[in-house]
């Protein structure tokens, strides 16, 4: 014993036969720093959420702290997925907090044949004029027999199968208060 006693000190092996902790997961597994270290979300503020990949809408958890989400795991109140998520909902964090999200948007200039990096904020404003433009250009009050429809024929749009039912409600209820009639999802196709 004299031995593992002088070995003790150096050799965790000898340590773990000196204080019969045969399967090492006793306080001897223990360092200075591991015994400081805390998870990385304690402390943090928990946000139940959707998975956006699909339109089945497994329940998730995102964990946030000062502004910053530190993990995203299935929620286990959900009834739908029970905790659980696909590999791709289990990717979320990474979606959310890549650095190889796209911060950006290609834009090409009519009758340009380069493109160039835009800000996606300058996009959405470019888009949200357009669509303003081409609602006022197309606008029909009446259709050809005199019927008021309060329309336009000019927009139309085609949704993804990743939408779930709210965004689909959300975008209806949109495209109607604009006049838009031509509303399909790519789901019923």
């Amino acid at each position: 014993m004299g031995f593992l006693k002088i070995l003790g000190d150096h050799w965790p092996l000898a340590k773990q036969i000196a204080e019969r902790d045969v399967t090492g997961l006793g306080s001897l597994s223990w360092s200075e720093r591991s015994v400081g270290l805390r998870p990385r979300i304690d402390g943090a503020e928990v946000h139940q959420s959707v998975c956006p990949y699909c339109a089945v809408g497994c329940g998730q958890k995102v964990y946030v702290k000062d502004g910053k989400i530190l993990d995203i795991e299935g929620d286990e109140d959900s009834p739908i997925s029970r905790g659980r998520l696909c590999p791709k909902g289990s990717a979320t964090f990474q979606l959310v907090t890549g650095t190889h999200r796209v911060r950006n948007v290609l834009y090409r200039k009519p009758y340009g044949t380069a493109w160039e990096k835009i800000p996606l904020e300058q996009a959405m404003e470019m888009v949200a004029a357009r669509v303003k433009k081409t609602r006022d250009e197309t606008w029909d009050a009446k259709d050809e027999k005199g019927h008021d429809v309060q329309r336009t024929l000019g927009i139309a749009h085609l949704g993804g199968a990743t939408l779930d039912n709210e965004e689909n409600y959300l975008l209806k209820k949109l495209y109607t208060s604009l006049g838009i009639v031509q509303v399909e999802n790519q789901a019923r196709i």
